[in-house]
């Protein structure tokens, strides 16, 4: 079925049933995408206040066969939110529906709307000492309901999960209006099919996510954070293992560094504070939170002690105030900044069996300098098996002068990851960045499925066309 283009008629069929401030001119910041690789277009930007506003444009939409593209807080990185080509679509905007609909920390369950920003939701758990964990760099401008839709990751994916791991129910409007009320505050719910798991992770290519019930945490009692100058990867990994033993699941986040990080940050952020005279060539970032009684700046320097008599450490700093543990996580978390401003020639979110990462790494840096002169800066959560490896060109080029090399880079890259054993797109979803690299190393009957599930949920194929799945007559990249 053909789709058709906004226009106005539709919008004006739209106004007779919606407020004014429910529809709005197209801003340019609705059009962009963080990498630049597209600019989107849209007839006219939905901004409901409430899922059943949402039912009503997406019922028009049905109805005219008009593309949606669902917008939350534009921060992805897969182009999922942009629409460069096809009908002109129109732009649903979640950034009215913000409210905290419940909060129950006896249950550690909160209810909020799709377009709450992520740090609000943060502050709204620490307001009733609880703690939602998930944390990703765009923390001040991502929504809960993009970080759903993407099924997002972020720093403390080792001891609390991922997205989905996060939540309990949700509430999605159907590409035909439907309202599924799927809100739960349950833990255990055996009736039948698990919807909320088809949602979670589908980038908004078979509904709109526009509510969710979130776990809670409790408040760790005490908290620490260090840096760690470890002898190479497989060095890492067997400091992981050393820490797990010692904390087990206090451990929240265990993060690898590559010289190359920081020297990217002296070069673009000159102005944070870098712990270490001369850049180590890796380093780990150990986060640890642990219940009332226990020391976490004591129990960093006891793992320090053992894995230094081990050989797998030769430095180190534990932070002695907030302030520290801040100035230690800035230096990871601004190092997406700095490889934007450097300017990446190509960009991968991969993740592979830990015991693989070693040997990936090693393989990895031959195989890109067999196709010239680069720099990787390969970073990311080792404690899941998640890394980002980006290839940058050398001082004095741009990643303009790399254009036509930047598909061999991919390829060479998740070749080497889907051989071994790993998955081309770890946190950052498929979008319309990576369907062909879906198509390429996606198991054929899974994909069989998920257009069966497309054409079954969304059989007009109005919802988010292109993103995830290949348009018909589309393009992938």
């Amino acid at each position: 079925m053909s789709l058709k283009p906004v226009t106005p008629a539709f919008i004006e069929a739209l106004g007779a049933e919606l407020s004014a401030a429910a529809l709005r001119e197209v801003a340019a910041h609705y059009l962009e995408e963080p990498r630049a690789r597209w600019s989107g277009q849209a007839g006219i930007v939905a901004a409901p206040a409430s899922a059943e506003e949402v039912s009503t444009v997406l019922r028009h939409a049905y109805a005219a066969q008009v593309p949606v593209v669902p917008y939350g807080g534009g921060t992805g990185l897969v182009g999922g939110q942009v629409s460069p080509d096809g009908p002109v679509p129109l732009l649903l905007s979640l950034e009215r529906m913000q409210a905290v609909r419940g909060l129950w920390p006896e249950e550690n369950v909160m209810e909020v709307e799709a377009g709450a920003i992520l740090s609000d939701v943060h502050d709204a758990a620490a307001a009733q000492e609880r703690l939602f964990p998930l944390s990703i760099a765009a923390k001040g401008s991502a929504r809960i309901g993009g970080t759903l839709a993407t099924n997002a990751g972020g720093v403390n994916v080792l001891r609390y999960g991922n997205a989905r791991d996060l939540c309990l129910g949700l509430e999605v409007v159907l590409p035909d209006g439907r309202i599924w009320n799927g809100l739960s505050r349950l833990r255990k719910d055996n009736t039948g099919y698990d919807l909320r798991d088809i949602y979670i992770g589908s980038e908004g290519s078979l509904g709109v996510i526009t509510a969710a019930s979130l776990k809670l945490f409790p408040r760790p009692a005490g908290e620490g954070t260090a840096l760690m100058v470890v002898d190479g990867p497989e060095a890492a990994l067997r400091l992981l293992s050393m820490a797990k033993a010692h904390m087990a699941e206090g451990i929240t986040a265990f993060e690898l560094m590559h010289r190359q990080g920081l020297d990217f940050l002296a070069e673009a952020l000159p102005d944070i504070r870098q712990p270490f005279a001369e850049a180590p060539e890796w380093t780990v970032l150990i986060d640890v939170g642990l219940a009332r009684g226990l020391d976490p700046a004591g129990a960093l320097e006891t793992l320090f002690a053992e894995a230094l008599e081990a050989g797998l450490v030769d430095d180190g700093l534990i932070a002695q105030s907030e302030a520290q543990r801040h100035d230690f996580w800035e230096l990871r978390e601004q190092i997406p900044e700095a490889n934007r401003r450097i300017g990446a020639i190509s960009s991968h979110d991969i993740s592979l069996p830990l015991g693989a990462i070693p040997e990936f790494i090693a393989r990895g840096a031959p195989a890109i300098a067999a196709l010239g002169a680069f720099r990787i800066n390969c970073f990311g959560h080792l404690g899941d098996g998640n890394l980002h490896y980006n290839v940058f060109p050398t001082p004095g080029c741009s990643r303009a002068d790399h254009v036509s090399e930047r598909d061999e880079i991919k390829r060479t890259v998740h070749d080497l990851v889907h051989e071994m054993g790993g998955s081309v797109s770890a946190e950052h979803g498929i979008g319309r960045l990576k369907v062909g690299d879906l198509e390429r190393y996606g198991d054929p009957v899974k994909l069989s499925l998920m257009r069966d599930l497309k054409a079954a949920l969304d059989p007009r194929g109005i919802m988010n066309p292109g993103a995830v799945l290949r348009r018909a007559g589309g393009s992938g990249a």
